[in-house]
């Protein structure tokens, strides 16, 4: 685990407070969700519904919730009894899914760059992480790079979409692909769909488990944090056929126990809310988005179009650097701006290395005077 014991979001963050920098680096937003939400976690705590440990594997109700919301969004049939398990955000639910499905030397097989937390839980299951690229000037995912990367020790592909860092959402097509792998070797998939309410105009998200062969091969993870801007809340969950919940079930009860109880209640609540929140939600996020991507297609950066999340991606190597991460470093005292370098999330540092992700989930207010930090230091 020695690789791991750094995290270039501390180092970033660290470099932020030290030099006062706006930290576009970090993805969190600074707003509060919906006020409904807190009514009903304040609710929890007042009248003690929501003080004392909740269900192992999650409130009923709030399994109930995620249950329906996956019906209601993509048609899928998921029993809340047995084929839902709510962790301590997404990230601990990818963590007990590693673990309890990858055994040792088995070989992952990671789009990069990636997300940090799936190189170390990777790691802790023992397994081998092998990376596949997103590249070309889309920076899409090379699919046949993806087959070729199938030996008989690979377990599990680990998919994300959309996907950070990159904004990409994964096509229709691209998506039919990975799933013809799969099924093609007999391998699971774990679907890290954190964002899956953050798409953007005919980028619409599907879940790579509605795809004929997909449901009893798939976990897929969902976020209460990233759907309802509480990202402090920690609230994630799983969804799969009862083996592979069940198994994830076990190592998850082995992690935080149980947590977040007020903010269970709270969460099935939002997950009832009416379409027009959803919709609202990516609205606002759009017009984020084109702020930032215009400022920095402005000051010359080259842009990748951003398809879902909340954050852009940007070539950096017109700037005179000749990767992301000496970029990043220099940048807050430069500019007194954050950005993370993609670099860092790849075995094959080329792979990443001109580019530079940038979060939008701020208010616009942060995001002009960032753009003018940016014009002021950069010229």
């Amino acid at each position: 685990m020695g690789e791991h014991t750094t995290s270039i979001f501390a180092e970033m963050s660290t470099l932020a407070a030290e030099v006062g920098a706006i930290n576009l680096g970090q993805g969190f937003p600074d707003t509060d969700g919906p006020q409904a939400l807190k009514d009903v976690a304040i609710a929890a705590i007042t009248d003690g519904r929501g003080n004392q440990y909740p269900p192992p594997n999650g409130l009923p109700l709030l399994r109930a919730a995620i249950a329906e919301h996956q019906r209601r969004f993509y048609g899928l049939d998921v029993d809340p009894d047995t084929e839902v398990v709510v962790g301590t955000g997404a990230s601990e639910v990818i963590q007990s899914a590693l673990m309890s499905l990858v055994d040792e030397d088995d070989e992952v097989v990671v789009f990069e760059p990636w997300f940090d937390i799936y190189a170390a839980g990777i790691s802790l299951a023992r397994g081998r992480r092998v990376g596949v690229p997103m590249n070309g000037p889309g920076l899409r995912p090379d699919l046949d790079a993806l087959r070729a990367a199938i030996t008989p020790r690979t377990r599990l592909i680990l998919l994300n979409s959309p996907h950070n860092p990159t904004g990409i959402v994964f096509t229709p097509a691209e998506l039919a692909e990975v799933a013809r792998i799969a099924i093609d070797n007999d391998l699971l998939v774990l679907s890290d769909e954190a964002y899956e309410h953050l798409w953007f105009e005919g980028h619409q998200h599907t879940p790579i488990a509605t795809l004929p062969g997909m449901w009893e091969r798939t976990v897929t993870v969902g976020s209460g944090g990233k759907t309802f801007s509480f990202t402090g809340w920690k609230v994630g969950w799983a969804t799969g056929p009862v083996e592979l919940i069940a198994a994830v079930r076990v190592v998850r009860q082995h992690l935080s126990y149980v947590s977040s109880g007020p903010f269970q209640h709270a969460m099935a609540f939002g997950l009832s809310l009416p379409d027009e929140y959803f919709t609202d939600f990516r609205a606002d996020l759009a017009t984020k988005r084109d702020l930032l991507s215009a400022g920095l297609a402005d000051l010359g950066f080259r842009i990748i179009p951003t398809e879902g999340t909340y954050f852009v991606s940007t070539d950096v190597s017109g700037f005179g650097y000749v990767d992301g991460l000496a970029f990043c470093r220099d940048l807050p005292r430069r500019t007194g701006v954050v950005a993370i370098p993609h670099q860092v999330f790849c075995d094959d540092p080329s792979i990443g290395a001109p580019f530079v992700r940038w979060a939008f989930c701020k208010r616009t207010t942060v995001l002009d005077e960032a753009l003018d930090r940016l014009r002021a230091g950069l010229a």
